[in-house]
């Protein structure tokens, strides 16, 4: 017997835990006429909550509230002009204004950052906005929609007073694997695999009014991501992210996961489902402060922004009494105390306490010769070493069980420390010698900035003791301003800050000259923290663990940063294939990196800090020189503290080994080798999904609808009830594993990031 939908949807949210806001709001009488400001509802909707809870509002309230915090003119003109000299840091402006044809087809428009911050201003000093919020957001997507998860600007009156959300989130599941995808209520899917179940889910087919795979690629545009599959994953509930916790995309940005957590999605959710039913949910935010005492929108502006020149970040103290609990990440060299379950995963062989990275078997006798190491993250909020630490015993555990293939899983990847990337590249491989060419925008304040810290590291031997033991040492030596600290494309040294800088000319910019990671430097570690494999005290490491034939990586297109360092090595260097799951609703292949393929990014404070050293160890001659030029672009505070968290810039550029036009990774398309859909029983099950890969790389079954062995597709039907069968196919999930995962769908939890990005 088939639930009803109403009863299906109170069940799910009683599953979840999921709280509706109040119907009646203080700022409403019996007639539901208005008795206050939408702020000062906030502050009363707040005061009554838990101090240990993050306190929701409704959401229509909450926006009202942030409209009308008025715009100080001033202010914004001056933020328009401060944070110009960090725009200069970007390596792909001249790029994004003119892409390759290719990118533009496949991958997303043009877009000129430095036109659009002059639209900006020209809409303030022609008094265009009324509100903080309207500018804010404009400010916000200039830097959204290069789609670089390195280049980001969020403003206090986007992210700093409220985070949004949707009390439900959604999978999108093939029901037989080669069936277009469509979107169902997690829960739903949840609902379909208790013990005993009869529901049968049924597709969404509308949101809001609008067809649902219009509205959902569309929402998908406000991620970080730029490849369009990879950002339609991330809508989505994903147990790869949910394991991350806190630093993931959590439920998908949908719900209000990642970067959706910025964007208002409307007082209410309306979902049409394809039996004809409807169902309108309402929305919430997540206040960030406590609202005492606010009456208004110019008493949010007075108490949480920060407008004024002259204020320092610590000027910001004063608002430390209001801010909600902080997540303070517990760094620890333990690999052994599992601090963060990870729902739908099964029981590690080796893991990092932060689910970073974890080794796995695959419990079942068809797939006793394959171990899958799962990289969440390279790095997290574990030390470096650890994370090494737990890649070498996997392997080493892996090779002791006859284990011969190789699973990498990298979904959910934002990046992490780069150092890591290329150590675990040479554990896996440690007969080649890594590429990994980059490059830096060259403009005046890298330049000067390199000339002083160059000049100054001549005073220090390259050696961990000489630098150790002294704060500037530290500094400048191991730093990519030090031109000792790199080697030239053919793996030689620079001699001089001149020879490294350049600058050489391309696409209308210029930048610095190609620049390799070195190796067998001994100031790694202070890059790193690690000893790269292969190198100092991990020598030992020559022989190769698995053939590349025996690897894959499998990735759901969210594979940023450190993750595109990695993976552009496997695959290039080392020949290794490439899974992708998801994606939209067609046919057709799909990138298996998705993500900014920049290859460090610096934070603003950091090129700030760097500034001002170089101008404090310059000569009197120098600084009134740098005085005139330089030095005076980063005294302002008004950038840090009008930002909701730390703004960045991606600095350096990915160049593929052989490419003569130094064309950025960012602009260059290239498909994994499979695509496969994901199916009910992945959004459960994460060996759901190995077992899969497995199959189509080295079984006699391909799930592949696009690439190597793909399956035929053509005889594809609508029948809602393969769901049904979808799940119970391998037989219904532990009621165990049930509890861990409506644990981890609770909306009410703030998540912050969206991976590791770590300079």
């Amino acid at each position: 017997m088939k639930l009803p939908l109403l009863l299906l949807v109170t069940l799910s949210l009683a599953l979840l835990s999921f709280a509706n806001p109040v119907a009646l709001y203080p700022r409403q009488n019996a007639t539901g006429a208005s008795v206050g400001s939408p702020c000062a509802s906030v502050s009363s909707l707040v005061s009554g909550q838990s101090a240990a809870a993050s306190p929701t509002v409704p959401a229509g309230v909450a926006y009202e509230c942030i409209k009308s915090v008025p715009i100080n003119k001033t202010s914004a003109l001056l933020l328009l002009q401060d944070i110009k000299p960090y725009i200069n840091w970007q390596s792909t402006v001249a790029y994004l204004k003119d892409p390759p044809a290719e990118y533009v087809d496949k991958i997303q428009p043009a877009w000129d950052v430095w036109a659009e911050l002059d639209k900006l201003e020209t809409k303030v000093r022609n008094d265009t906005y009324s509100g903080e919020y309207d500018f804010g957001w404009d400010l916000y997507t200039t830097f959204q929609r290069t789609h670089d998860g390195h280049f980001v600007y969020v403003p206090d009156s986007v992210g700093g007073v409220f985070t949004w959300g949707r009390p439900v989130s959604i999978v999108s599941i093939s029901e037989d694997g080669k069936e277009l995808p469509k979107p169902f209520v997690y829960t739903d899917i949840l609902a379909a695999s208790f013990p005993n179940s009869t529901y049968t889910p049924s597709a969404i087919s509308e949101i809001d009014g609008v067809a649902v795979d219009d509205y959902l690629e569309s929402w998908s545009q406000f991620g970080s991501l730029q490849d369009r599959d990879a950002l339609f994953n991330n809508v989505f509930y994903n147990l790869a992210q949910v394991q991350l916790g806190e630093s993931g995309a959590a439920t998908g940005t949908f719900s209000g996961g990642g970067r959706g957590r910025w964007v208002y999605p409307g007082a209410y959710t309306t979902l049409t489902f394809v039996n004809g039913s409807t169902h309108t949910f309402e929305n919430f935010a997540i206040s960030l402060y406590s609202f005492r005492g606010v009456q208004n929108g110019s008493d949010v502006a007075d108490k949480y922004f920060y407008f004024n020149e002259g204020q320092t970040a610590s000027a910001m103290a004063k608002a430390q009494d209001e801010a909600k609990v902080q997540v303070d990440a517990d760094k620890t060299s333990s690999k052994r105390t599992r601090s963060t379950p990870a729902p739908g995963y099964p029981e590690p062989v080796e893991f990092a306490n932060d689910n970073s990275i974890a080794g796995y078997y695959i419990d079942e006798d068809e797939y006793s010769d394959v171990a899958v190491l799962a990289v969440a993250a390279f790095g997290g909020d574990i030390y470096p070493d650890t994370f090494q630490s737990v890649g070498t015993d996997f392997i080493a555990k892996a090779k002791q069980a006859n284990k011969t293939k190789l699973i990498i899983d990298v979904s959910a990847n934002g990046g992490g420390t780069i150092l890591l990337g290329y150590d675990l590249f040479k554990q896996l491989f440690p007969s080649i010698l890594p590429y990994g060419a980059t490059r830096f925008r060259a403009h005046e304040a890298f330049d000067l900035i390199g000339q002083k810290f160059s000049w100054v590291a001549r005073e220090y031997p390259r050696t961990e003791d000489a630098v150790s033991s002294n704060l500037t040492g530290l500094d400048v030596v191991p730093s990519a301003f030090n031109y000792r600290t790199d080697v030239d494309i053919d793996y030689k040294n620079f001699e001089s800050w001149p020879e490294k800088f350049g600058p050489h000319a391309y696409h209308d910019d210029n930048f610095t000259s190609i620049i390799r990671w070195n190796m067998s430097d001994t100031m790694n570690y202070f890059n790193g923290g690690i000893n790269i494999t292969g190198y100092e005290n991990r020598s030992n490491f020559t022989a190769q663990p698995f053939q590349a034939t025996d690897i894959v990586i499998i990735t759901d297109g969210y594979c940023a940063s450190t993750c595109t360092i990695f993976s552009e090595l496997m695959r290039q260097q080392g020949n290794v294939t490439t899974i992708a799951f998801g994606g939209r609703s067609q046919y057709g292949a799909m990138q298996a990196v998705g993500g900014v393929k920049g290859t460090n990014n610096f934070y603003w404070q950091d090129i700030k800090y760097w500034a001002r050293e170089a101008y404090e160890l310059a000569n009197h001659e120098e600084q009134v020189k740098w005085n005139q030029s330089f030095e005076d672009n980063y005294r302002s505070y008004v950038p840090m503290n009008r930002a909701a968290q730390s703004p960045g810039v991606n600095v350096r550029d990915g160049i593929r080994q052989g490419d003569e036009t130094n064309t950025p990774l960012q602009f260059v398309y290239e498909e994994a080798d499979c695509r496969i859909f994901y199916t009910a029983e992945m959004t459960l099950d994460v060996s759901a999904i190995w077992k899969a890969a497995a199959d189509s790389k080295w079984g006699t079954i391909s799930s592949c609808v696009a690439g190597i062995g793909s399956v035929d597709a053509s005889s594809a039907t609508d029948s809602g009830a393969r769901v049904k069968a979808a799940v119970a196919k391998k037989g219904k999930i532990d009621p165990a594993l049930l509890d861990s995962l409506k644990l981890y769908t609770n909306q009410n939890k703030v998540y912050k990031g969206e991976g590791f990005m770590t300079p």
